[in-house]
């Protein structure tokens, strides 16, 4: 729970599984609170939002999918170099992840920048819904780079068997969505309230505060993984194996 370093791959493998399973089950437990606590603060906006924010999340579930697919291939990838006593391996693989996953994610922001209305009417919204709710529909979208990478952050600590930095990350992350969410929709003293629009920045933020958590980590070495200038070479065949790597694992059970 402090984010000790330990050696999973010395000692007593029942012991390894617990360690590593604690942190994690906290850690995933929470992801699904961001939506949560949207839809509790934008619940008193009326039935548009309640139905935007249903929908949409709906949508960015495809990017949780995308996520979990490359944090399930940095883990195993990242797991393997630090099993096998590689840590600069280990940061090698987690980088290109990294620039793959940007790569990525450019295309879905850019998508739900221009298409976010479009979103909303394939998922069967109402004209009201889509010209209240396009706003936060193109935010969260637009902002998918943060969901992608708080997952795929974290799937490189856990493969470094850093899970106790991963939970700490979604617990930052959602400790500041939960305090920002009614400060922006409602607003408090000097700050105006934004409606719809501030539940989606407010969620952008949370998780963006989380991600650079996890980048100070990674960049400051206070974990396995450190991530240096020469690790930000482009490896075309490590990216076509992470690519691979999810549809391997799924086809192997």
């Amino acid at each position: 729970m402090r984010g000790d370093q330990y050696d999973y791959t010395q000692g007593s493998i029942r012991h390894a599984i617990i360690l590593l399973a604690i942190p994690m089950i906290l850690e995933l437990s929470l992801e699904s609170v961001f939506a949560v606590v949207d839809m509790f603060f934008v619940g008193k906006l009326g039935e548009n939002a309640i139905a935007t924010v249903g929908l949409t999340e709906s949508v960015v579930t495809i990017v949780y999918s995308i996520a979990i697919g490359l944090s399930t291939a940095a883990t195993a990838m990242v797991a393997r170099r630090i099993g096998e006593k590689n840590e600069d391996e280990a940061a090698h693989a987690g980088m290109q992840t990294l620039i793959l996953a940007l790569i990525v994610t450019m295309i879905i922001s850019v998508t739900g920048i221009v298409f976010a209305p479009k979103v909303l009417k394939i998922m069967g919204a109402s004209h009201e819904v889509i010209r209240d709710g396009a706003v936060f529909t193109r935010i969260m979208l637009g902002g998918s780079v943060v969901i992608i990478l708080l997952f795929l952050i974290n799937g490189i600590f856990r493969g470094a068997g850093n899970a106790a930095i991963a939970m700490r990350s979604l617990w930052i992350a959602s400790m500041c969505n939960i305090i920002l969410c009614p400060l922006l929709i409602y607003g408090a003293g000097p700050i105006h309230g934004l409606g719809l629009k501030g539940a989606a920045i407010a969620t952008t933020i949370g998780r963006g505060i989380g991600v650079l958590y996890q980048s100070y980590h990674l960049l400051k070495g206070s974990s396995s993984i450190h991530l240096k200038a020469r690790h930000f070479k482009l490896d075309w065949p490590l990216m076509k194996t992470l690519l691979l790597l999810p549809g391997l694992q799924h086809s192997s059970f």
